[in-house]
């Protein structure tokens, strides 16, 4: 997966296909938690062991979709960033898919990481037929900043959809991105 200006010492982006190494999924469980205790909304709450990590990146590659997609970015000989794709279950949705877990590296986070990754992403969706994609996020976060930069187009907000680390809850926004070069949707 070739990208275009980066510079020789960023982070790596490739797309893993499960199964999986040990090693890699002990990485991808490492980030995970590491992005929890950060305090990310990622679905999780801290503290996240390094075991409930790694169980639930297992029980993720054994139920991968065919067409879904995982990007990782490499560095330092360690995954520092990931982000998913899960095409839609439903028959008459198969342009569509859903982002999910776009987790970057306290270490590796204001560099253009995360940018880097759904770029990345973007690019890859229609090689599997994907060419709307859905997302909720944190209203007010980092990411979801970032995705509104990206050209992604808020459609509304879910009050108290999860929960804090401090019990208490927050707003997420659901945005979406078309992929097509143009538009189908009526005026």
């Amino acid at each position: 997966m070739a990208e275009r200006n980066v510079p020789e010492s960023a982070p790596i982006i490739e797309r893993l296909k499960p199964p999986v190494s040990a090693r890699d999924l002990n990485s991808l469980a490492e980030l995970l938690a590491a992005t929890v205790e950060s305090g990310a909304a990622v679905s999780f709450l801290p503290p996240l062991s390094l075991a409930d990590a790694r169980a639930w990146w297992a029980e993720t590659m054994r139920t991968f979709a065919p067409r879904a997609i995982l990007l990782v970015a490499r560095a330092e000989g360690r995954l520092v960033g990931t982000v998913q794709l899960h095409p839609a279950w439903a028959p008459n949705q198969p342009h569509r898919g859903e982002v999910a877990k776009l987790l970057v590296h306290q270490d590796f986070q204001q560099q253009g990481l995360g940018e880097r990754l759904m770029r990345a992403l973007e690019d890859a969706a229609p090689s599997v037929g994907i060419e709307l994609l859905t997302l909720d996020a944190k209203d007010g976060t980092p990411a979801a900043r970032l995705y509104r930069r990206l050209g992604w187009t808020e459609v509304g907000a879910i009050p108290e959809f999860a929960r804090n680390p401090d019990g208490s809850f927050h707003d997420a926004v659901i945005m979406y991105k078309s992929l097509r070069a143009t538009s189908t949707r009526p005026s």
